[in-house]
């Protein structure tokens, strides 16, 4: 209620740039022959000093400061998303990459249910269509999932999407939070969580040092920064919702790249969950004029 337009505008722009960032994620892992957890250690590093870098430029002593003490929220908040990065490669690994996508769908509802249940904030009748429509496009995309699947992969995407959501709801909650700051310091923990597990630090040459640094700077600095500094100017349904165009965006980059055509039924899936979100954002700005 009588938020800003520009401000609501900013939020869903910041929030689709996390998206197109986070979609990436396949084509550098696709790049990078090592375990998950050397991937997570310097994907990491590279991250968090990036953001650090873009806190004391922005802010200068005082966003150090923030970084080294970040408050109960802050270390909070860099807590939940340090559990659904390091959650999210290794269960890329041990299960099928459509369970872990199918889960990622239902980030929308979660966030929305914790939101309720947290900050009494009821999604629009608008918003909830559009989540089942995104929800019912995904579904579509991952149809040929297969029976089986190892239930330790389908545990850490549950604890990815937990946390992920619980996230979303505390930047929500804590908007005078440096969002920023959070962010450096979250990557910062999943790195020292990740080294004590990572066999491969030692034999990582400088064209897959290259290929980290880009994943670490554009797919997790960058997307992360955007997700948190707009998430905070949206409710935390409407964030979720927006930030699932990174599912149909996956098969893009794969393409692009590789060549990779996305079966039918995941390009009929992608269009569903565009769509929704596209719609989503369309009724939001009429609403407000």
């Amino acid at each position: 209620m009588g938020q800003p337009r520009s401000e609501r505008g900013l939020g869903i722009a910041l929030v689709v740039a996390a998206a197109v960032a986070w979609s990436t994620a396949p084509f550098f892992t696709r790049l990078l022959p090592f375990d998950p957890w050397t991937i997570l250690f310097w994907r990491g590093v590279f991250a968090g000093s990036l953001i650090t870098v873009l806190l004391v430029v922005m802010q200068g002593r005082a966003g150090l400061r923030q970084l080294l003490v970040p408050g109960k929220a802050g270390l909070l908040v860099a807590s939940l998303s340090a559990i659904g990065m390091v959650s999210f490669i290794p269960a890329l690994q041990m299960t099928d990459v459509m369970n872990v996508a199918v889960l990622i769908a239902t980030q929308p509802f979660v966030a929305a249910a914790l939101a309720w249940l947290w900050l009494n904030e009821a999604a629009t009748w608008r918003t909830l269509i559009a989540s089942l429509i995104a929800f019912a496009g995904v579904v579509i995309t991952v149809g040929g999932v297969r029976a089986g699947a190892d239930l330790g992969g389908i545990a850490l995407s549950c604890l990815m999407v937990l946390a992920i959501s619980a996230m979303t709801v505390v930047v929500r909650c804590h908007r005078e939070t440096s969002m920023v700051a959070a962010a450096a310091l979250s990557n910062f923990i999943g790195s020292l969580v990740s080294l004590p597990f990572a066999h491969d630090i030692a034999h990582v040459g400088g064209h897959n040092l290259a290929v980290l640094a880009m994943f670490g700077c554009l797919q997790v600095a960058l997307g992360l920064t955007f997700y948190m500094l707009g998430s905070r100017l949206l409710p935390s349904g409407q964030a979720s919702l927006i930030a699932t165009l990174e599912t149909p965006l996956m098969p893009f980059w794969i393409w692009v790249a590789f060549r990779e055509i996305p079966a039918v039924h995941a390009l009929v899936g992608g269009a569903l969950v565009i769509g929704a979100v596209v719609a989503d954002i369309a009724g939001d700005r009429r609403s407000r004029e």
